[in-house]
């Protein structure tokens, strides 16, 4: 029995690089279906659920992506709706890559060091990956998540959506700049910058003579990077008496961990890979 993955795609071309890792994960066939809505979606969940037998209904799976969480999130909702008894398959949500990434920063961090109790911040936190590495943080016990955006009402919105969404308590921030974020992390034992690619968050300076850090991470691969004084390979090095891991030192991890979901979806028919379960696997391969 063939195993169809459908890639559910809210932009107009489905991403190449899902349907890459999708093929390497152990998927036989990828289709891909672009500009896919919660208005548009039924026909397709349709056609996977009513195709197979009961028990060949695992060799089928959906895979949400697209660059928007919050179209993906909308998206993986209403692929919900359509399931009844064993009329389903299972899916996984990762728009933009932001829940395997976040997944794979995070349990770097703790296997590095303690994140229970201590205080983390998320720079540049209300996009997708860092409001996922905020929960995270957050179902792992941090003492305290503090959100930081450019603008306060961003932050509050973030913090107010992942508390619907997950059920914790996030702290939120204003910061427009690196000094600004400097301030906010002078009491902080764990930081992660989560912004766009090229911005630099907080120079060396912010950091390098701060007692309090203990850990730190940068998801931008991008020069400048988001953290100053780091490098993207940085794989837990110790750099001022803190553990640093870049982009591309917990990259290869990411990968392995959305592999290691697509395989994942083919054990049964009844999976549902957001945050938290993507979460679980990375903790088991870090």
């Amino acid at each position: 029995m063939k195993k169809l993955l459908f890639q559910l795609d809210t932009d107009i071309h489905p991403a190449v690089f899902d349907t890459v890792v999708a093929y390497d994960g152990g998927a036989d066939h990828v289709v891909g279906h672009g500009d896919v809505t919660p208005e548009n979606v039924t026909p397709l969940v349709e056609g996977t659920i009513f195709t197979r037998a009961p028990k060949e209904k695992q060799y089928t799976a959906i895979f949400v992506g697209g660059s928007n969480m919050v179209a993906g999130q909308k998206l993986f909702k209403a692929v919900q709706k359509n399931f009844f008894a064993d009329f389903r398959v299972s899916v996984m949500l990762d728009s933009n890559g932001s829940n395997t990434t976040a997944a794979a920063g995070v349990a770097k961090l703790i296997t590095s060091g303690e994140i229970k109790g201590k205080k983390a911040v998320v720079l540049a936190g209300t996009g997708p990956v860092g409001q996922r590495a905020a929960v995270m943080m957050a179902k792992e016990g941090a003492g305290e998540v503090v959100l930081v955006s450019r603008k306060i009402s961003r932050a509050k919105a973030a913090c107010d959506d992942m508390k619907s969404s997950f059920g914790v308590e996030l702290i939120p921030a204003e910061a427009t700049g690196c000094d600004a974020n400097g301030k906010i992390i002078e009491d902080a034992q764990i930081v992660f910058a989560t912004g766009a690619a090229g911005v630099e968050l907080i120079r060396a300076e912010h950091w390098e003579n701060n007692k309090n850090i203990e850990l730190m991470a940068d998801a931008n691969a991008t020069p400048p990077l988001g953290i100053g004084g780091t490098d993207m390979m940085d794989k837990g090095n110790a750099r001022h008496g803190k553990i640093v891991w870049g982009a591309i030192g917990f990259g290869t991890l990411k990968l392995a961990v959305h592999k290691a979901c697509i395989k994942k979806l083919f054990e049964s028919n009844d999976q549902l890979l957001d945050a938290e379960e993507i979460f679980d696997i990375a903790k088991s391969m870090a």
